[in-house]
């Protein structure tokens, strides 16, 4: 197929026949976009729950991986997922910073981890004996041993993380590819490739900072699936455990019954013209009520067991 776009005359001739075909449609050319088959238009982060779901279970788990190195409580937050080519991504990207590639096997892509350099800097500072808190810029230059050993430490909990939470989505197996400091440099994607880009907030306790982690669009398509039923297997569980969690929490609520054993009835005049010593006339039913609130759950029979008064029960509801 030629790329070569067809000359003004030849597309005026093909436009005439057109317009002697259809006389009622007019074609003025004015809004023609290009086109490339087999390129598929962005989908919208928005659209994948499942992801951004596993994204805040990891949140969770990234925390207490990060508080004994930095010696203080944190917060991490799952931001909202976003969409953008990876060239986008690269020209915002510092030109230092931790950049690791892993691949995900069997699927086809990979999933790279973006640390800031200075957040590398802080955690070995607060290690060696730094304030916790501590803001820490670091010099320009290639990370040092101790950043190095800190860094392979920190990427060794948070990729076990990710990979024990994407195996239960589909079996992977994770692997470290390379490592890069310049996204330039980072041979991950062509630059007009799209990304799907998860940053974790880290804040409260160390020096605000961003971790990274981005994933091949072309990777997740295949695979969006799973991520949805495993959100729905997930809001089916949780919403089982709720209810089970209810029923426990509610079968330990304590409930007055009361019997009520006759309902005479007396005039207002005889009332009030009640006395000590009066006798007043009832006719006991077979069968007594037990009531909850204004509810009745059974009736049964009065006698007596172990010197008390007792109610049997011989029939629960109404039926």
């Amino acid at each position: 197929m030629s790329n070569e776009a067809l000359s003004q005359a030849a597309s005026g001739i093909i436009f005439d026949e057109l317009a002697e075909a259809a006389p009622g449609i007019t074609f003025d050319g004015g809004d023609v976009q290009p086109f490339v088959f087999g390129q598929e238009g962005p989908r919208p982060a928005e659209r994948m729950t499942g992801l951004e779901r596993m994204g805040e279970k990891i949140a969770r788990a990234i925390r207490p991986a990060i508080e004994p190195i930095a010696r203080a409580r944190v917060s991490v937050t799952n931001e909202p997922l976003a969409l953008r080519s990876y060239q986008d991504w690269q020209d915002e990207q510092p030109e230092f910073s931790a950049l690791t590639l892993y691949r995900l096997r069997p699927l086809k892509g990979g999933m790279l981890i973006q640390i800031d350099a200075n957040f590398i800097a802080t955690l070995v500072e607060i290690f060696y004996g730094g304030v916790p808190g501590a803001n820490v810029k670091r010099k320009s230059g290639d990370f040092s041993a101790s950043e190095e050993l800190l860094l392979n430490r920190l990427l060794e909990r948070i990729s076990a993380i990710l990979a024990s939470h994407w195996n239960e989505v589909t079996p992977v197996e994770l692997s470290l590819a390379v490592r890069e400091t310049n996204p330039l440099h980072m041979p991950f994607l062509r630059a007009d490739e799209m990304v799907v880009v998860q940053n974790f907030s880290i804040a409260a306790g160390v020096q605000p900072t961003v971790i990274s982690v981005l994933y091949p669009l072309s990777m997740l398509r295949p695979i969006e699936e799973k991520l949805e039923a495993r959100v729905q297997d997930e809001d089916l569980a949780a919403n089982q455990d709720w209810r089970w969690r209810l029923g426990e929490a509610l079968s330990q609520v304590s409930l007055p019954v009361r019997s009520v054993l006759a309902r005479p009835e007396i005039s207002v005049a005889e009332l009030l013209a009640l006395k000590p010593g009066d006798v007043i006339p009832i006719n006991l039913p077979p069968r007594t009520p037990l009531l909850a609130g204004a509810r009745m759950i059974a009736d049964g029979v009065i006698g007596e067991q172990d010197g008390r008064a007792a109610l049997m029960i011989e029939k629960v509801g109404n039926a």
